[in-house]
């Protein structure tokens, strides 16, 4: 569902009008500054941490590129502060400082479409053209949707980055970048998966985010009445799951340990889920790092997440359940190439018996894959090696 301009103008906070002061105390130091630097390229991910594309590429900068002049922004209040500062440059999130490199860059390059000091201010000034900048999208994840927010028209990002050719063919027809934008190059954190050593019997339960839930407009309420998380659909749905005696049994009876960790737009109500369970985990942001759960874990419960495609990556068998799908396509991303029942990586599900049942046959099976999903892994991801971080900075380089 794409937003209106009214709805959008519902997210704008006071802090992001504090900017539009930074950005015009900014904008002239920047003209003088990026004389003396100007083959500067800036980073980042999330504002509160390093373990997306972001840091992976800056991390294959500082050790095989130190001749780059690259520098990652992220908080200081961040718990991954210090592993970023121990590698390189830095700069704190938002700051007047942080707008001047934004400014100054020769190249600004983010996992984030939102990834810069402010994006409600940068939003206005790069989509109006009053900021005319080179800007690189890693990408968070691999696509399968139509994502109206990413289109060219409202981004004009310089450089798309796909992983597979499905996905690169798709962006290429569908969100109008003009030719030689998108490019085939792989997501940077996929280096880091071709180590990964399987912790026996750990399930990980993800799901991701709901648009009208996390950040509600006046939209929301043609879906559902989002004033109380515990009426949700969302709410209900896992904490039937979590709390569901069968679920209970077959955890405890096969010495299964499970760990819940919601998408970092629904932690904050994380506080909801009461879990009765000594084999489940509720985990709560910084403390578990998605990459580390990804690989520890021998099977992967989500919904619509694009962190199957990690956990597909490395060929392990998963499930989707999808009990809201017809909210999902309406309030967040309409179906794009990636069909769940045709092109998936595992059986989906919309139902909480049918989801036990499947969760109870992996068991069964010990999670051994199907060959059915291993023959979709091994045709979907058509760019499958440990050299991602180079072929994105050598087409950085390259613009």
């Amino acid at each position: 569902m794409e937003e209106t301009f009214l709805q959008k103008l519902q997210r704008v906070k006071l802090s992001d009008i504090c900017h539009i002061f930074l950005f015009a105390a900014a904008f002239p130091i920047a003209l003088v500054y990026k004389r003396f630097r100007r083959n500067m390229w800036l980073l980042c991910d999330n504002k509160n941490e390093a373990r997306d594309n972001g840091y992976w590429l800056f991390k294959y900068i500082c050790e095989q590129h130190p001749e780059q002049d690259v520098v990652y922004a992220i908080s200081k209040k961040s718990p991954d502060y210090d592993k970023v500062k121990n590698l390189g440059k830095v700069v704190n999130y938002g700051t007047l400082k942080h707008w001047i490199l934004y400014l100054s860059a020769e190249k600004n390059i983010s996992s984030q479409k939102g990834g810069k000091p402010n994006a409600a201010v940068c939003y206005v000034m790069e989509v109006n053209r009053i900021i005319k900048n080179t800007r690189i999208f890693l990408q968070h994840g691999i696509i399968k949707d139509d994502m109206p927010f990413l289109h060219y028209k409202n981004t004009m990002m310089r450089m798309f980055v796909c992983s597979t050719k499905r996905e690169t063919d798709f962006v290429k027809e569908k969100y109008g970048y003009p030719d030689g934008y998108v490019k085939q190059l792989g997501l940077c954190r996929f280096d880091n998966l071709h180590d990964s050593k399987t912790v026996p019997r750990q399930i990980l339960l993800m799901p991701t985010w709901r648009n009208w839930i996390a950040a509600p407009t006046s939209a929301s309420d043609e879906i559902e009445d989002v004033s109380d998380f515990r009426n949700t659909e969302y709410f209900r749905a896992w904490s039937e799951f979590l709390s569901s005696e069968r679920l209970k049994k077959i955890l405890k009876d096969n010495n299964l340990k499970m760990i819940f960790y919601p998408h970092r737009d629904m932690q904050k109500f994380i506080g909801y889920f009461n879990v009765n369970n000594e084999c489940i985990t509720v985990a709560a942001w910084p403390e578990y790092d998605v990459q580390t759960l990804l690989k520890e874990s021998e099977y992967l419960i989500t919904d619509f997440s694009s962190i199957a495609m990690d956990f597909a990556y490395m060929k392990k068998r998963l499930m989707y359940y999808q009990f809201d799908y017809e909210d999902f396509r309406h309030g967040q991303y309409p179906e794009g190439y990636f069909s769940y029942e045709k092109d998936g990586f595992g059986k989906v599900c919309y139902n909480l018996n049918d989801a036990l049942d499947e969760f109870e046959c992996a068991v069964s099976d010990k999670f051994k894959n199907p060959e059915k999903y291993i023959s979709r892994q091994n045709e979907f991801f058509d760019l499958y090696d440990a050299n991602n971080c180079e072929r994105n900075y050598k087409a950085i380089k390259e613009l």
